[in-house]
């Protein structure tokens, strides 16, 4: 049963639709066989990269909706034909053989059938015209694929379907060992994006940590000061990074085990001059007050700029979470201020591909805030200049969609 390369995939998505386990969390938690790692997380991710989709042609060929195992052997399967190039006849095999071996042998039949029935040109002819078949085509709910058209008009379909352009590795030394593979430099310092990249012993002398160009990207943007703040803190990529450019740098973080996180990435990469606190971003603390040159406020958002990292958003991000969202990010900001030094940087960040998230957010806060005023950046990333901040976009940031903004208390 090991063998069957259904199997390890089955088990990941398993506790990512039944129990709505994040999928990289998911990952982590399921024992897989090591030797075949990598086409595991490829299937898992192929998986729900296409999730809508692979909806979309199940209900199609099926003319009863099958129950969550089964659609899950189906969707593994669909990826192995259509995205992996697999002969039909082996997959069919594999996914007879796993519902056998789960106690499902009276579907087998089933399955065995619509594999062998299925036919892509078919389905695709089927599709809706128009939005609603774009947004199926691409796995996009199809709310979200709406407000992407409304937003960004002819250009959302390059958006949707952009794909990460690999693994972001940010090296503090050594690069050069590593650098004979394939790759790609980004204009950040130390950078660079691989195809593949196995962790090893360098990631845990702090050699290298891997590290999104976004997340880079709005390093990137914050100018060295004294004392800087980053809330909402955890992993602490963000924080380890300007601690290279900030005298100081203190971290909020809310949940207890994500404070740890930030604990064991610092000692991983040999940073002494950054100190983490368990603390809720959204809750005034006085005596932080007017304590710092510049605070980072990455706010809790909708994730849809990480898609192509967590394709999972699409499966759990729902329409009602953006008002919630953004009641948050406002909150948030509206305290941390606060603790800002009169001539002091407050930087805003998401990693949202929506204007009511960002540049909205933003206007609502500038409303409330005289004293705050809006200062222009720059990147050597790819952009979209909005009113207030830039706008990343996956279609031509390596993948990413992500958001950042200055602001300065006069």
């Amino acid at each position: 049963m090991l063998s069957n390369p259904v199997y390890d995939p089955f088990l990941i998505l398993t506790k990512v639709y039944s129990d709505g386990a994040h999928l990289k969390q998911a990952i982590a938690d399921t024992y897989v066989e090591e030797q075949f790692r990598s086409r595991t997380v490829k299937i898992v991710y192929g998986v729900l990269e296409n999730d809508g989709y692979f909806d979309f042609c199940i209900k199609h060929y099926a003319p009863k909706a099958p129950k969550l195992a089964v659609r899950t052997i189906l969707k593994i399967s669909l990826y192995m034909l259509l995205f992996m190039g697999k002969k039909r006849y082996m997959v069919t095999d594999c996914a007879v053989d796993l519902c056998k071996k789960l106690g499902k042998s009276g579907v087998s039949g089933f399955v065995n059938a619509f594999l062998r029935r299925f036919d892509k040109e078919a389905a695709d002819g089927a599709l809706p015209k128009g939005t609603a078949g774009e947004a199926i085509r691409f796995s996009y709910p199809l709310f979200a694929y709406e407000m992407l058209k409304k937003e960004y008009g002819e250009r959302a379909a390059a958006i949707a379907s952009a794909c990460s352009a690999g693994v972001s590795v940010r090296f503090e030394r050594g690069a050069e060992k590593y650098l004979e593979r394939a790759h790609i430099q980004t204009p950040f310092e130390n950078n660079y994006i691989f195809e593949n990249f196995a962790r090893d012993e360098g990631f845990d002398e702090g050699e290298y940590t891997f590290q999104s160009v976004g997340s880079i990207a709005i390093c990137d943007c914050v100018s060295p000061c004294e004392s800087l703040l980053d809330c909402c803190a955890a992993p602490g990529g963000k924080s380890v990074l300007l601690s290279k450019k900030c005298t100081r740098v203190t971290a909020f973080e809310l949940h207890p085990h994500r404070v740890e996180l930030i604990r064991q990435y610092k000692a991983r990469m040999g940073v002494e001059n950054l100190t983490e606190f368990e603390k809720d971003s959204a809750v005034f603390d006085p005596q932080f007050e007017e304590k710092f040159d510049a605070v980072l406020c990455d706010a809790p958002c909708s994730g849809y700029g990480t898609v192509s990292e967590n394709p999972d958003v699409k499966l759990f991000r729902k329409k009602e979470d953006f008002a919630a969202l953004q009641r948050t990010q406002s909150k948030i900001l509206n305290t941390v201020c606060r603790y800002l030094k009169k001539g002091g940087y407050l930087y805003y960040s998401t990693c949202s591909l929506f204007e009511g998230e960002n540049d909205g957010t933003v206007a609502e806060f500038l409303k409330a805030h005289p004293e705050f005023e809006v200062v222009e950046l720059q990147s050597p990333l790819s952009h979209d200049k909005k009113k207030y901040g830039l706008q990343f976009l996956p279609d031509t940031a390596y993948g990413a969609g992500f958001y950042v903004c200055k602001l300065k208390r006069v």
